[in-house]
């Protein structure tokens, strides 16, 4: 039987749980609160998943070594803007051998370096044991086992196999590729473009707007993969175009949600408050528009959101902004 730690017990880490439990995995979660520690052992995680019933092989602990001990396989389901922390404090129990597995979908701020490459570099793990794991993958539906797929990149591809086994269930299926850098792009980006069609919604557009805001903010991360040396086909699968439209258009969307706030007036500090979760994309945006500053990539809708983000112009004076653009030699 597959040994697993899930480093993290938000709403996406637990669902995650669930899908290694069903497909036959014992689960050790980290929490680093004793309360969800204590909720998970009892069979639930009322604060971020309430009325889900956990199996019995999923078990949790405040301990990152012992939830990392013995373990076959490794999750990261921390915060992104964490990560590097986190990992100085208990990187050092990670298993010598065992695949990591990143749920994490955002760019670190200050370095613009993706998760993969901050596991990398602050956790001492090889590239070709991290894995990243990214898609249509709205926790909440996947707790109600509602049928979704996603991806598992890896550059190694027995090890994307080896992950992809521990994963599989009848409403989960998981598809392996090698593209880490396209997989990790799409994820991140499609957060920031989640907040910009969030705002267009909350401002009182209909669906032909945030449709355009979705298809050029799908352009928009494309020429940021490619620069980056993706695979430009990867935007066109379940890590690209897939994961782009359950975030951009579901209210379950964290990102999607935050943004309709800040369309409607709120401020970043009011619709966290009002949130009270963990929606990526309002500090990767930042980082992403960096990244792109870096390698000379226009990206006008991220540049739009950072305004609204960290420069606080309320979301009515960048609305307009959001469709319209120098056009240069724009081909789509």
């Amino acid at each position: 039987m597959v040994h697993v730690a899930v480093m993290g017990a938000g709403n996406w880490g637990t669902a995650f749980a669930g899908i290694l439990a069903d497909a036959g995995a014992t689960v050790l979660m980290w929490s680093r609160r004793q309360e969800i520690a204590d909720q998970i052992n009892q069979g639930c995680n009322v604060e971020y998943l309430p009325g889900l019933q956990l199996s019995p092989t999923i078990r949790a602990t405040v301990d990152p070594e012992q939830a990392c001990a013995g373990s076959d396989i490794v999750v990261l389901a921390v915060p992104s803007q964490t990560l590097r922390a986190n990992l100085g404090t208990w990187g050092s129990a990670l298993p010598p051998a065992a695949p990591v597995i990143s749920l994490m979908k955002g760019v670190e701020l200050g370095t613009t370096m993706r998760m993969s490459e901050v596991i990398a570099e602050a956790g001492h793990v090889e590239p070709d044991r991290v894995v990243v794991v990214t898609g249509p993958n709205l926790a909440t539906e996947i707790a109600l086992h509602q049928p979704a797929a996603s991806v598992v990149a890896c550059t190694d591809m027995a090890t994307a196999e080896r992950v992809a086994a521990a994963l599989a269930t009848a409403y989960f299926r998981p598809y392996t590729d090698t593209d880490v850098v396209g997989a990790e792009v799409c994820g991140a980006t499609k957060n920031v473009i989640a907040l910009a069609v969030g705002m267009a919604e909350g401002l009182g557009f209909g669906d032909n707007t945030k449709a355009t805001i979705i298809t050029r903010g799908l352009a928009e991360t494309t020429r940021l993969g490619i620069a980056l040396g993706a695979d430009p086909q990867t935007f066109l699968g379940l890590a690209g175009v897939g994961d782009l439209i359950a975030t951009c258009m579901s209210p379950l969307s964290r990102n999607h949600s935050f943004g309709v706030h800040l369309g409607r007036g709120m401020s970043v500090e009011a619709a966290a408050a009002q949130l009270r979760q963990t929606a990526e994309g309002v500090k990767s945006c930042q980082s992403i528009l960096a990244l792109g500053q870096d390698h000379d990539v226009d990206l006008p809708i991220v540049e739009q959101v950072v305004a609204v983000v960290r420069d606080a112009l309320p979301a009515h004076q960048v609305g307009p902004k959001l469709m319209s653009r120098d056009l240069k030699a724009e081909k789509r």
